[in-house]
C-alpha cells in the first residue's frame, strides 16, 4: 500500500498535475491487458477450474477491487455493474461485507466468462473517466484516486502471479498433465542456469546496526505496500548468505539421503505435515521408472538438475537447510545482503528475482511503528500477520516491474503451490 496518509496529499496532487496521471494510466492499462492476455491459452472449461481460485474469479475480483475502493467511493452517481458482485467477488474484506465461500468459487458457472469480460470493460470505462479528469474531484478525492489506483494496479499484478500459480496447480490435478502453453518460461530457466555453480558459494557480511524497510518521501511516485513501512534499524550478527539458490541436484541429494524420513531435520509441525500429507519429494516432481520429471506450465519436463528447486514449502526449505548444515536467512539478513549487492557495496547475489520467492526464517509480523490504513482497505496486509512466514525476492512468473528489495511476501509454511525457492545462510 502506498505510504501516503489522507493529510499528506499536497505533493501527490502536484505530481498529478505534472504528469504522474499519464504514467499511471499507461501502467493501469497495460496491467489490465496483461491479466487477460495470461488467460488466452486457456479453454473455456479451464476458466472455472478450481484447485485454488479459478481464472474467471481472478478476472472479476481484480475489477471488483477498483469498483469497490475507487468508483463506489468517489463517484456519487456510480451504478454497480451487478448488485451481487460485491458479495460474489469480495475476497476477504470483512468491513465491506460477507464473502462467497472460497471453496465454492469453482462452482460458479454464472456469471459467464462473457459477463465477466463485460464487467471488466464497464469498470475500465468508468475508471478511465476518473483518471482522465472527466469527472472533477476534490483535492482529497484526487489523492485517494491516485493512491488507490496505484494500489489496485499492484494488487492486480499480485493476482497475475497467483493466477499462474493456480493454473499450474489446477492442471496438475489432471492425470493427462496438460500444458498451459508450450515452452512457457523454459528459455529463461536455461539462460539463468549457465551461471549456476554446483558448489555453494558464500557472501560474507559483518552485520551490525542496519536499516531495512521502505522509506520514500511523501509524493514519491514509487510504490510500496504498507507492510514494507516504516524504515527502521535492526541489529545483525555477522553472517554469510549463499550466492546461488539451492538446485534440483542439491535437493535430490537430500531426498536420496532419506531427508523425508529423518525427523531430526524437521520442525515439529513440519514433521507432522510430512507424515500427514505423505510428502516424499517437491510438489511437482514425478518419478517415472528411474527418471525424475517436473510438471511445469509447459507440461511435464525432464527435471533440470542445475535449475533452482521450486515449489518447496517453508518446512521443506528449513529441513533441507538443517540437513545441509546451514539455515534460512532472516528477512533482515536477506534485505541487507541484496541491498548491499544492488548498491555494489558487496559481492552480487544470483537469481534474486528470477526463479522463486525465497523463504526466510522470519515470522510475518509488523515492523516497529507500522500503521495500517483506516477502514476496509487496511485489511490488505495487517490482519494476516499471524502464523505465516516472510518470503523475499520474486519468481519467474512475477511481473518484472512489481518487485523490489523491500517487498515482503508471506505464505503459510506448509504451502507448496506457491513458486518458492531456497537460499541458504549461516
Amino acid at each position: 500500500m502506498n505510504s501516503l496518509q489522507p493529510n499528506e496529499c499536497s505533493q501527490e496532487q502536484a505530481l498529478y498535475s505534472e504528469g504522474l496521471n499519464q504514467r499511471l494510466i499507461a501502467e493501469w492499462e497495460a496491467t489490465r491487458r496483461q491479466t487477460e492476455a495470461l488467460c488466452e491459452p486457456l479453454s473455456i472449461e479451464d476458466m472455472s477450474l478450481q484447485a485454488d481460485s479459478p481464472p474467471k474469479w481472478h478476472l472479476a475480483h481484480t475489477s471488483w477491487f477498483f469498483e469497490t475502493f475507487i468508483l463506489s467511493e468517489l463517484v456519487p452517481s456510480y451504478q454497480a455493474f451487478h448488485p451481487r458482485f460485491e458479495y460474489l467477488f469480495n475476497s476477504y474484506y470483512n468491513a465491506v461485507g460477507e464473502q462467497f465461500d472460497r471453496s465454492k468459487r469453482g462452482l460458479l458457472s454464472r456469471p459467464s466468462l462473457d459477463e465477466v469480460i463485460a464487467y471488466r470493460r464497464y469498470v475500465d470505462q468508468q475508471m478511465m473517466r476518473l483518471l482522465s479528469g472527466d469527472d472533477r474531484l476534490s483535492d482529497d478525492d484526487t489523492c485517494i484516486l491516485l493512491t488507490r489506483c496505484m494500489l489496485g494496479v499492484q494488487h492486480e499484478k499480485q493476482h497475475q502471479e497467483l493466477l499462474l500459480m493456480d493454473i499450474r496447480y489446477s492442471l496438475f490435478q489432471n492425470p493427462l498433465l496438460p500444458e498451459y502453453q508450450a515452452g512457457y518460461l523454459l528459455k529463461p530457466h536455461k539462460k539463468e542456469q549457465q551461471t549456476q555453480s554446483r558448489e555453494t558459494l558464500w557472501v560474507s557480511h559483518e552485520g551490525g546496526l542496519v536499516e531495512i524497510g521502505a522509506d520514500h518521501n511523501v509524493g514519491d511516485e514509487h510504490f510500496c505496500f504498507d507492510n514494507e513501512l516504516p524504515r527502521h534499524s535492526t541489529y545483525l550478527e555477522p553472517f554469510q548468505i549463499a550466492k546461488n539458490l539451492v538446485t534440483n541436484r542439491d535437493y535430490l541429494k537430500f531426498i536420496e539421503a532419506g531427508g523425508y524420513s529423518r525427523p531430526e531435520c524437521w520442525l515439529a509441525d513440519g514433521w507432522s505435515t510430512v507424515n500427514n500429507q505423505n510428502w516424499t519429494s517437491p510438489l511437482y516432481w514425478l518419478k517415472q521408472e528411474s527418471q525424475w520429471f517436473e510438471f511445469t506450465l509447459a507440461g511435464l519436463q525432464p527435471l533440470d538438475l542445475d535449475a533452482p528447486v521450486t515449489n518447496i514449502s517453508g518446512y521443506e526449505a528449513a529441513a533441507f537447510a538443517e540437513w545441509a548444515g546451514a539455515r534460512l536467512p532472516t528477512e533482515a539478513e536477506w534485505e541487507f545482503a541484496v541491498s548491499q549487492a544492488e548498491s555494489h557495496s558487496s559481492e552480487s547475489l544470483n537469481q534474486v528475482y528470477t526463479f522463486g520467492w525465497q523463504w526466510t526464517a522470519s515470522a510475518y509480523q509488523a515492523y516497529p511503528g507500522y500503521r495500517p490504513e483506516q477502514g476496509a482497505i487496511g485489511e490488505y496486509n495487517g490482519k494476516f500477520m499471524s502464523n505465516q512466514w516472510v518470503l523475499r525476492g520474486g519468481a519467474s512468473i512475477s511481473p518484472a516491474n512489481h518487485l523490489r528489495v523491500t517487498y515482503r511476501n508471506f505464505f503459510y509454511p506448509q504451502d507448496r503451490w506457491v513458486t518458492t525457492s531456497i537460499r541458504l545462510a549461516r
